[in-house]
């Protein structure tokens, strides 16, 4: 399988998308867009429909520039991550907003 194919392929599943799902999204039937997704050759206009599908853009970017691409994209992985993190620990108003309400402040 091509490495484009796998990133396709990756992007659904990281979107949380079943193959089904695509099927909606794109408008091809569900054999074409297995085949497409295991062992396709798509063409151009088919590779941007499946791209908008899965939110995403396909852009062309020189060799010299693709570890600055892949440290820009792994560092803002690092960042979401980190977030998510800190917003899972921090208990806002808008996650309770009863929190704290009918309880004692000088405890």
């Amino acid at each position: 399988m091509s490495a484009l194919l796998k990133q396709l392929k990756k992007r659904r599943i990281t979107l949380g998308l079943k193959q089904k799902d695509m099927i909606l999204r794109v408008g091809m039937s569900r054999q074409q867009y297995n085949r497409l997704e295991t062992k396709g050759n798509p063409r151009l206009d088919t590779l941007e429909l499946i791209a908008k599908g899965l939110n995403s853009e396909l852009m062309l970017i020189p060799q010299e520039k693709l570890n600055a691409v892949r440290e820009i994209l792994e560092n803002e992985k690092d960042f979401l991550a980190e977030q998510s993190s800190a917003n899972k620990e921090s208990n806002t108003f808008s996650d309770d907003p009863w929190k704290g309400l009918l309880e004692d402040d000088e405890q």
